[in-house]
């Protein structure tokens, strides 16, 4: 069976047909799918494929925080631990880069993929096509059954955080989530949701809002709910940028931390010890879910089959010192 066969009897080119199979860009979705029912007919085999590079390949959509860098650090100490080799890229803010980041990523071949960059269902099915495995860290939308990815129990963080401030004696809890639908953020919102529920107070939807998951997004979020005429006396912030934010805001109205107004964050990065007051957040394993995620990609890598598809790690809330009882 020729790849000129196939490309007859599908009525398109050799070179439309050699595209679906080497899994490159450039062809109508409709095209790909009429040439690979083809293939699977006829029984077409592919040529063996090269031998293994020893590399895995860590994919961001942008690199500029330290979010970032805890998830470099724990895919290179499985990448050291395994003995292969790290290729580290960023797509950039536009989708542009991702057609042509395909066909780069199918000529060097790596032996897997974790990717932070959310990869649309083309790219998922061109990087199978050519047997590069992939795991999807921390994956932002909802999955189609069958992409292995590795996460963290966000729900389960989320009622922590809004379940220690409760204890404290906190009654106005606001929560400052992210402005685009996030997958892990409205896992959060919902653990949120379950505490006050849980507790019984209300969830006043004045006190839950939405802002950019950076610094200036947490300060521009607060200091609109610390302007409100019924302010919150703790707020929880979907991550620690946005609850370095939450301290900025706090100092323009003149509150103090954690006397006038309580903070916990998400997360855990390094910069959460170093704020004054150190912040209370949740601990998001970010260095162990790297280790996980790059454990499975190599694992399906070497062919192996993986005993499960989906990986959670847990949270844990650390106290620090921008929690306080409630007086009053």
């Amino acid at each position: 069976m020729t790849i000129a066969y196939i490309a007859a009897s599908t009525g398109v080119s050799v070179p439309t047909v050699s595209k679906v199979i080497n899994g490159r860009s450039g062809v109508a979705a409709e095209t790909r799918a009429r040439v690979e029912a083809a293939i699977r007919e006829f029984g077409y085999q592919r040529s063996a494929p090269p031998t293994r590079s020893n590399l895995v390949e860590l994919v961001f959509d942008q690199l500029d925080d330290m979010w970032g860098v805890q998830i470099i650090r724990g895919v290179e100490r499985m990448a050291r631990q395994q003995r292969v080799g790290v290729v580290l890229t960023e797509l950039g803010s536009g989708r542009g880069g991702t057609r042509y980041w395909i066909d780069d990523v199918i000529d060097r071949r790596p032996d897997c993929l974790v990717t932070v960059a959310q990869l649309g269902e083309e790219q998922r099915s061109q990087l199978r096509a050519r047997g590069i495995p992939f795991v999807v860290f921390d994956p932002t939308v909802e999955l189609p059954d069958g992409v292995p990815f590795v996460g963290a129990t966000n729900w389960a963080g989320g009622r922590a955080a809004t379940r220690h401030l409760i204890g404290q004696g906190h009654r106005r809890i606001a929560l400052i989530s992210s402005a685009d639908r996030i997958l892990s953020c409205r896992a959060r919102l919902d653990g949120y949701r379950s505490a006050m529920e849980a507790a019984g107070l209300p969830v006043d939807g004045d006190l839950v809002v939405q802002a950019g998951l950076s610094v200036d997004g947490g300060r521009a979020a607060a200091l609109e709910l610390l302007r409100g005429p019924q302010p919150p006396t703790a707020i929880f912030a979907s991550n620690d940028l946005q609850a370095v934010g939450v301290y900025q805001a706090a100092r323009v109205v003149g509150l103090r931390i954690p006397a006038d107004l309580s903070v916990v964050g998400f997360d855990d990065l390094p910069i959460a010890a170093l704020v004054d007051p150190p912040l209370t957040t949740v601990h998001q394993p970010l260095v162990e879910m790297a280790v996980a995620a790059t454990e499975l990609a190599l694992a399906l890598g070497r062919g192996e089959r993986a005993p499960r598809t989906g990986i959670e790690l847990a949270t844990t809330l650390t106290v620090r010192q921008s929690t306080a009882t409630r007086v009053g």
